[in-house]
């Protein structure tokens, strides 16, 4: 009788401080701090306030968006250190950024997270209304470069989920300088030929996991850049897009490498590449090595598979200069479909370095019904399993 009676009381504890824990949790609501869903009025200094008052709280704590469309006229920079390592932000509406792209277009970012830790996004819509700066690029104006929807930048244990982001003048999802940061079922949708609207770039971090994500844009669906290591790649959805790429790498002499990068269980379905490595044409310490791609389809790709180090957008700056990166232990495992060119796999590697360490293994991808080619320059490696097209290593 004794044990069970305290028994009872034990959970009754165990409950009591459940409740008390859940009752602690701090919400501030941006209606509060003068927010309005109209889609018109600017609700930058509302949304700050309410970060201000979680970023302060020394228990866990919400910033939550209700539905409604809220329009955020400038760039928002949502700064850390704060006193707590559990702030969620609870985006249950659109954020709206202004019509006249000049209003964020030479911020660098449109939102952005600066030295924070144990943030978690959750949910909602970034429309950035890109498209009359992709005109103001297309037609060969002088235009601003743009900003980035969403960055992480020197920043810990981060979560962006369930986020939806339409329409980015730059790049949709960056993460800067980070540790250990989750972005899960993503969606990015941009038109084909937006300029530079990368879905999500990486550089400089390391423990960053992309999964169980769809993105259709104009440039990489996902880059990963210079000073990157460990990070996984599982479940993506690209297309349109230019594939998931390692780089570009090697632009500045000194530069970080990357390794140790994982990309599985992935589908590309009229990208312009699949999986790809590219660096610059110029000398540079820069490296890429212990890559892992497996898993993957092919739908309609124009290459494929395709390591280029002889990058030089618009011939400046490194044409006969040969790439100084070093590229080696690169595998691709279970890599099936279709190309819309005939050259399906394409190594075109440094003279000055070449390629080592490519694995090929379970390779299948066709061009019109027919076995694809593969085209090597300076690349060395093997070749395992059914290869088709031959291995050229």
């Amino acid at each position: 009788m004794a044990t069970s009676t305290m028994s009872l009381i034990r959970l009754a504890f165990l409950f009591i401080s459940f409740t008390s824990t859940v009752s602690m949790a701090a919400n501030y609501n941006v209606l509060t701090y003068g927010a309005k869903p109209d889609g018109v009025t600017n609700s930058a200094n509302a949304f700050l306030a309410a970060w201000a008052q979680a970023c302060a709280s020394t228990i866990p704590a919400t910033v939550y968006i209700p539905e409604g469309r809220f329009s955020i006229a400038n760039k928002v920079a949502f700064q850390g250190p704060c006193r707590n390592s559990a702030i969620v932000v609870r985006i249950d509406g659109t954020l709206v950024a202004p019509s006249d792209y000049q209003a964020i277009a030479t911020a660098g970012n449109w939102l952005i997270f600066e030295h924070v830790a144990g943030v978690t996004v959750s949910g909602g819509t970034l429309d950035a209304q890109g498209t009359a700066l992709w005109s103001c690029k297309a037609s060969k104006k002088s235009c601003p470069s743009g900003a980035t929807s969403m960055e992480f930048s020197n920043s810990d244990n981060i979560v962006i989920s369930g986020l939806t982001s339409l329409n980015s003048q730059m790049f949709h999802i960056v993460i800067n300088a980070c540790q250990n940061v989750k972005v899960q079922g993503v969606r990015v949708s941009a038109s084909s030929t937006s300029p530079n609207t990368d879905g999500i770039h990486i550089r400089s971090s390391t423990g960053v996991k992309i999964l169980n994500s769809k993105i259709g844009t104009g440039d990489d669906c996902v880059s990963i850049g210079p000073g990157t290591t460990n990070t996984w790649v599982e479940n993506v959805a690209c297309g349109p897009g230019h594939g998931i790429s390692i780089g570009s790498l090697g632009k500045d002499l000194q530069e970080a490498g990357v390794q140790n990068v994982t990309v599985t269980t992935t589908t590309f379905t009229g990208t312009e590449n699949g999986l790809r490595i590219k660096t610059w044409g110029r000398p540079s310490n820069g490296f890429a090595r212990d890559i892992f791609f497996q898993h993957s389809l092919m739908n309609n790709v124009q290459n494929p598979i395709v390591i280029d180090q002889n990058y030089c957008p618009g011939a400046g700056n490194c044409p006969g200069q040969g790439s100084r990166v070093r590229i080696s232990h690169i595998t691709y495992q279970d890599i099936h479909g279709t190309s819309t060119n005939p050259v399906a796999v394409k190594f075109d590697c440094s003279k000055s370095y070449p390629c080592t360490g490519i694995q090929l293994q379970d390779v299948k991808l066709t061009y019109r019904n027919q076995p694809a080619q593969a085209s090597c320059n300076n690349a060395g490696g093997s070749a395992s399993g059914y290869v088709q097209p031959s291995s050229c290593l």
